[in-house]
Order: structure tokens, then C-alpha cells, then sequence
């Protein structure tokens, strides 16, 4: 077999391309199932087609083969800049050290995203970018093995990640079609593979002195179908079995069970550790707010509502593009008979970090935040997808909800099914003290709510003492049955054990119930902003409370620690409720949503919502826009002027000057649509350009000089060629002129294409066709 030859023709390199370009955008659809919409796959598209244009370009330019990679990364980081630099890039293109702290600042939100978010996850800027990388780097790993190694059966190691990544993260894997799509696509381009091997072998003829046989001059299809289609076969049930047989990261032991897991990041502890946070010797600042004198809430974080026996744990949902946090719904349960109002806080987070937000429940909506923040479905806790609470300013307005202790009492109705399965059940086995204790605390309890004030009235009474280091001492730090247990025999513990045994011991009463984890209220300070008084929230101020839910109320929270938080005025009876709230100051005007401004679905918040732009980003952009796309035009007039000039080089360095003068004139005969044979001889074809208008004087003697020079050159003997070579000055001379007579032949928009399209860079492949006006016309 004799190898390919050293430097492909440019139309070959194209076809390797494109099949390189199919086999990675049919490998990118297998991440279908993990992300939501179709707009991701457009960018990395995008991403794939830079790349694989970039490499293309260098190589029609003659650039050597260590520095395409160089070009490719270059394309891929201006691309990036685009897209994701924002105004950051000089001329949007170009990184400066600011871009580069961006990309920082997104990778470090994929990780966030790629942690918080279920599939089908939303295609925020964050995980966007992380999607681009990946596809940019799978993209030239994949070229350089189909280019450079020569060796296209390699691509498939690059096109099998975004294949198996599916089988990691859902159960079911990559989708069936995606996979035949991706084994296409790999059959097709080993296919093109075969055919390009083949010409090239064509062309190149037999070795000197080898014995020849004449075979067909196209190769038989059966003959390479067989191999190839066997390949794609392996390639697509080994993408099969991987995608099916590789276990989920939920289910794999690999990767650890699935659980609540670290919910806080860096800011606080998962819910059992919470008593690590609350026994620090200094407090930590987390934020401050400030509000209406009177307007005090807690600040929840997320919902515990998962109990199995052993352990408290959050049921994430997945995240919904369509809760958008600058209108949340109305709380679930929750009558219009029950007296709200509206109130505005305003919170500026200092050290606190996390994914959840601080925010009380219920809230109706959020402004000025800065990423990507969702309510979820059934608690409206509010988590991000793409950042974090570190250094965010928002405004909140609450739903101050005061229901009366006989609404309370007269809670009647239906419980909705996902609360009565999620926060009523509990799994057999507990302990016997569990249900004893809630049968003789609520005993002459008259309804559910006078049976819950009971327990919470108890658990607050003189028998029971807050300690954040007695469980630990004792081992019974935590929150499930065993703990609950033990608690009840010690009673000392702290909002953990208060919280976590309220819940249980309604459940047992048959009212749903859920624990939330947040701060209370904080300390009041002397500063005061706007008339406002500001509060200051640290980690002293963590906390866990228990809510439970009464049909036509909905959920409410419950204060069961002694010498914590406040006592809400509707689970006390005796004391008279509280009058009308003011009405809350008017919002803030700002942000419709708090969605970023790259975030892709921002079209998808509340109806009437609008994301303003800045006008002199949006110009700066678009003359971006407008710079890369002239930029990519002019690379086949760049290339086609280098290649121009390396001949020149070729001439004045006595490398074959003849042969190279002689290939320009081909070249610019092709460009300008003059005609172009490669069946023909020098001579041959020179008498066709004889014949035109333009040769008649000096240009015709001009290119009888290339003509004599090629053939001998080509055909006279080496003595020959060496004793008489013709000067490099009358050869350039010469090619000027023939260059000068084909231009002034040819019409001017011929001549625009012949600058910005040529023909000749098109390769040996469109050699038989004939572009432009027939070698006839004048």
C-alpha cells in the first residue's frame, strides 16, 4: 500500500472536514436528554464549525502542521469571546485578561449548575460555556486524528464522550436515534476516508521499477462498503452497550449513593451538621437586610420534607425555565379569606455561600439578583443553577400571611396528593416512645391545630433544655428516629432535635408536616438606611423550624425551641391577633426578572417582562459580529495571496521556478474562470490562451517564455536544465504579465470572485470543471 501523499489537495481536506463536522454535531444530540431546548446545540455547532474552518483555512494557507492546531485555538478562543466575553474582548473578539476572568467565572458556574440542576437542565450562560469547551476541545482532537494522524477510525474515541456521558447521569442513557445518527455519520466519514486514500493513491501512480497492473479507476463499493459498514457496526454497539449497561451516577456506588448530599457549598452545613455552624466560638457575618421596623422573618433556605427513618433529606426537583423568581405563585393551600399583605425587604448577602437563596416563605417575588434563580414547585424555595448568593443585592417582597387561630382550627379539605405523599408518611419500625409520646401530648386535643400548639407548647416547656453540644456528647446528634428517641428520654438538644421531633410527632397525628432551614430574624442595629432599620444576620443565627400544612391555610411555621426565634401570635390562642399591616412601600423599580443578560430562556419569564439592553453594547456587538464575519470572507483571498507569495519564494530560490511560475498561471486561469484542463500540456494549453484577445502582443511572446521554461524543466535533460536555468526575474516578468493579460480578459465579476472566491484553492477533486465563461470566449 503506498502511503497518502505529504500535503492533501485543499478540496480533500474540505471533504475530511465536513465529514469531521457530521460526526461531532450527530455525537453532540446524544446530550439531548440531559438538557432542555435546542439552542445549546446551535452554539456548539457553531463552536465545531469554527474550529474545523479554522484548521481548513490554515491548511490551504500552507501552514505547517505544528501550527494549525495553534489557529484552530485561536478561532475557537475568539468564538468564545463572542459569545460569552460580553464587552470584555477587544473588537469582541479578541480575549484581554478581563475575558479570561470571565471564563473563570462561568466554568466555576458550570460546576454549580452541572451540582444543582436535574435533567433536562436549563441551558443557562454557565453551562453554555461549558458545553462550548468541551465541544471546541473534543472538535480539534478529532481533526488533528483525521488530518494530522491520518487515522479517522480515531475520531470516534472524541465522539464517543458526549455518546456515554448520557449513560452516566440518566437511567435510560443516550437516546437510540442519536446513537444511529452518530454511527452514521462515523461510517460516512471513514467512508470519505476510502475515497480520498484511493484518488490520492491514483494520482501518486506505481513506484518506479514496481511491476504494474492496471486496475479500475474507481474503486469497486463493495469493496470498501464491507469494511467500513463492519467498523460502524462495532463503533455503534459498543456506544449501545455503554449507554446501557453504564449505571447512573443516582444509582452507581462508584459515585455514592444518592442523598441530600452537601446542599450549602461552603456557607453551611447540610441539615444533621447544621449544630456544627451554630457551636462556631465567633459568628460568621452572612448578611443584613433592612425592612419596615415591625417586619422580622425568618430567612429559609430550602425544605427538608424527605424522611425515610434514618435521615431528613431535600426532594430536589428539577428545575423549571418557567419559574422565573420575579413572579412566584400564590402559596399552595393558601384561602383568599386569610389576611395578607405585602411587604419589601431589601438584603445585602456579606459572607453567606450557597445555591439557596435567603428569603422568607412565602415570597412573591425577587429583583436585582444577579445568575440564573428558580422557585421550586412545591416548597418555592429558591436555588440557582449557575451561582451563588456571594455579593448579591436583592429586593424581596414578602407575603406577610396572618391567619387567625380559628381559621386554623376550621382548616378543613382535601390535602393535595404530592404534600399527603411527600410530608405525611412515615416508614414502619419507629420506635415505640414516638408513639406514645404523640398520643399523650395531644390527648383532649379538640383539632389538628390545637393537637400541634400542644406539641410545640411541650417541647417548649421546663422539661426540655436547648444545648447545641449535649447529642454530641451523648451520640444522638442527627435527626432520625433513633435520634428523635433519644431526644425524647434526654431532652436537650437543639433546633435539629426540635424541629425534626415536631415533624414526627405530627406525622404520627396525621398532619403533614416539613422542616425548613434557614436564619431567624437577626439582631437589630443603630444604622438606619432610607428610614429603615438594618438587621444583621450571622451564623449564630442559623436555624431549623418545622411548618405544617392545614388545607386552606397552607403551610405554617411552627417556633418548638426554647430561647429561639419568636413565637408566631396564631399558635398562641390566648393572645389577640395582631391588626391590619400596613401596606408595603411600592417596589423597587429595576430588573423585570432576575435572570442574567446572556441567560437564553430570559424570553420565557412572566408576560410583559422585558430585559433591557444597553445600546452600545448591543452596537459593539454587532461590529463584532460584523468583524468576524469579514474576517472569515477573507480568508480565502488571504490564502490564495499567500500561496501566491510562496511561489514567488519558489522562483527566487531556484526550487522547480518553472514549474511554479507555471502552476500560477493555472491557478489564476482557473480563478478568473479562463478554463482550465489538466489533461492538457503546457503547450497545449498555452496555444488555448493564445487564441485570446488579450496575448495578441506582449503577453503572448510572455507566456511562450513559461511555456519553453516548464517543458524543459519538465522534460529536458537534467544536464540540460541545470547548465541553462532561465532567470528568476524574466520568470517573474513573465508570470506578471500573464497574470495582468488573463485579468484584463476576464469580466469584473470575475474578477471579485477570482479575489474572494478562487477556484484554483478548491483542489484536484473540481479539476474537471470548468469555471466561469468557456476558453473560447473573449
Amino acid at each position: 500500500m503506498h502511503p497518502d501523499p505529504a500535503r492533501l489537495p485543499i478540496g480533500r481536506r474540505a471533504a475530511l472536514a465536513g465529514g469531521t463536522m457530521l460526526l461531532m454535531s450527530a455525537a453532540i444530540t446524544s446530550l439531548g436528554p440531559l438538557i432542555s431546548g435546542s439552542g445549546w446545540w446551535w452554539l456548539c455547532a457553531f463552536i465545531a464549525a469554527g474550529v474545523l474552518a479554522a484548521g481548513l483555512g490554515a491548511r490551504a494557507l500552507g501552514a505547517p502542521t505544528a501550527l494549525v492546531p495553534v489557529a484552530e485555538v485561536g478561532v475557537f478562543l475568539a468564538q468564545l469571546t463572542l459569545v460569552f466575553g460580553g464587552s470584555s474582548g477587544f473588537l469582541l473578539v479578541v480575549p484581554t485578561f478581563e475575558t479570561f476572568g470571565q471564563f473563570g467565572a462561568l466554568l466555576e458556574g458550570a460546576g454549580r449548575t452541572i451540582q444543582q440542576q436535574a435533567p433536562p437542565a436549563i441551558a443557562v450562560p454557565a453551562l453554555l460555556f461549558a458545553l462550548a469547551v468541551g465541544t471546541g476541545v473534543l472538535t480539534i482532537v478529532a481533526d488533528l486524528a483525521v488530518q494530522v494522524g491520518r487515522m479517522p477510525a480515531l475520531a470516534a474515541v472524541p465522539a464517543l464522550v458526549p455518546v456515554t456521558i448520557p449513560g452516566f447521569i440518566v437511567d435510560d442513557g443516550a437516546q437510540p436515534q442519536n446513537l444511529l445518527a452518530t454511527a452514521a455519520a462515523f461510517l460516512v466519514l471513514l467512508r470519505i476516508d476510502v475515497r480520498v486514500r484511493r484518488r490520492s493513491r491514483l494520482e501518486a501512480g506505481p513506484e518506479q521499477d514496481a511491476p504494474v497492473v492496471e486496475g479500475p479507476r474507481r474503486v469497486p463499493i463493495v469493496s470498501t462498503l464491507a469494511a467500513t459498514v463492519g467498523v460502524a457496526a462495532v463503533g455503534l454497539v459498543a456506544a449501545v452497550v455503554l449507554a446501557t449497561a453504564t449505571p447512573s451516577i443516582s444509582q452507581s456506588e462508584l459515585f455514592g449513593k444518592s442523598g441530600a448530599g452537601s446542599l450549602f457549598s461552603r456557607g453551611v452545613s447540610p441539615f444533621i451538621d447544621l449544630g456544627r455552624d451554630l457551636r462556631r466560638p465567633a459568628p460568621v457575618p452572612a448578611f443584613h437586610y433592612t425592612s419596615p421596623d415591625a417586619d422580622r422573618p425568618y430567612f429559609r433556605l430550602l425544605t427538608i420534607d424527605r424522611f425515610r427513618g434514618e435521615v431528613w433529606g431535600a426532594s430536589l426537583e428539577g428545575v423549571d425555565s418557567e419559574n422565573s423568581v420575579d413572579m412566584l405563585p400564590h402559596p399552595i393551600g393558601l384561602s383568599d379569606e386569610v389576611e395578607t399583605a405585602e411587604r419589601t425587604i431589601d438584603v445585602r448577602v456579606d459572607t453567606l455561600s450557597t445555591n439557596w437563596l435567603p428569603a422568607p416563605y412565602p415570597t412573591s417575588r425577587v429583583e436585582n439578583l444577579r445568575g440564573s434563580w428558580y422557585w421550586e414547585r412545591s416548597s418555592l424555595a429558591i436555588r440557582s443553577v449557575d451561582t451563588g448568593t456571594e455579593g448579591q443585592s436583592y429586593r424581596i417582597t414578602r407575603l406577610d400571611v396572618d391567619p387567625t387561630a380559628e381559621q386554623l382550627r376550621d382548616a378543613s379539605g382535601v390535602v393535595p396528593e404530592l404534600i399527603e405523599t411527600r410530608n405525611l408518611g412515615l416508614s414502619d419500625g419507629r420506635p415505640q416512645v414516638i408513639r406514645d409520646t404523640a398520643a399523650a401530648v395531644t390527648a383532649g386535643a379538640a383539632t389538628k391545630y390545637d393537637a400541634a400548639v400542644a406539641i410545640q407548647d411541650w417541647l417548649r416547656g421546663d422539661e426540655f433544655e436547648y444545648s447545641t453540644d449535649a447529642p454530641v456528647e451523648q451520640g444522638y446528634d442527627g435527626g432520625g428516629y433513633d435520634v428523635v428517641a433519644s431526644f425524647l428520654e434526654e431532652k436537650s438538644g437543639y433546633c435539629v432535635h426540635f424541629a425534626a421531633t415536631m415533624a414526627v410527632l405530627a406525622r404520627e397525628i396525621g398532619i403533614p408536616s416539613r422542616i425548613s432551614v434557614g436564619y431567624t430574624a437577626g439582631s437589630s442595629t443603630d444604622e438606619r438606611i432610607d428610614g429603615r432599620t438594618v438587621v444583621r444576620v450571622d451564623s449564630h443565627d442559623l436555624h431549623a423550624w418545622p411548618e405544617l400544612y392545614f388545607p386552606g391555610v397552607g403551610w405554617v411555621a411552627f417556633e418548638p425551641t426554647p430561647g429561639r426565634g419568636v413565637v408566631p401570635s396564631y399558635t398562641r390562642p390566648d393572645t389577640a391577633n395582631v391588626g391590619p399591616v400596613p401596606t408595603a412601600a411600592p417596589a423597587m423599580p429595576g430588573a423585570a426578572t432576575g435572570r442574567p443578560d446572556l441567560d437564553p430562556d430570559r424570553g420565557l419569564a412572566a408576560p410583559g417582562a422585558t430585559a433591557a439592553a444597553d445600546p452600545a453594547d448591543l452596537t459593539l456587538r454587532v461590529i463584532g459580529a460584523g468583524v468576524l464575519v469579514v474576517a472569515l470572507l477573507l480568508v480565502p483571498a488571504s490564502a490564495r495571496i499567500l500561496q501566491r507569495a510562496n511561489r514567488r519564494r519558489r522562483i527566487r530560490g531556484g526550487r522547480s521556478p518553472a514549474i511554479a511560475a507555471w502552476d500560477e498561471v493555472l491557478a489564476t486561469s482557473r480563478d478568473l474562470g479562463a478554463g482550465f484542463a489538466p489533461a492538457l500540456t503546457p503547450r497545449a494549453f498555452a496555444a488555448e490562451l493564445a487564441a485570446r484577445p488579450a496575448f495578441a502582443e506582449d503577453a503572448g511572446g510572455a507566456l511562450s517564455v513559461l511555456r519553453d521554461a516548464v517543458e524543459r524543466e519538465r522534460y529536458g535533460p537534467e544536464l540540460a536544465r541545470a547548465a541553462a536555468p532561465h532567470p528568476a526575474d524574466q520568470l517573474i516578468e513573465a508570470l506578471a504579465e500573464v497574470r495582468h493579460a488573463l485579468a484584463a480578459d476576464a469580466r469584473p465579476v470575475d474578477r471579485v470572485r477570482a479575489t474572494l472566491l478562487p477556484a484554483s484553492l478548491l483542489g484536484a477533486w473540481s479539476a474537471r470543471v470548468t469555471i466561469g465563461r468557456p476558453a473560447s470566449g473573449a
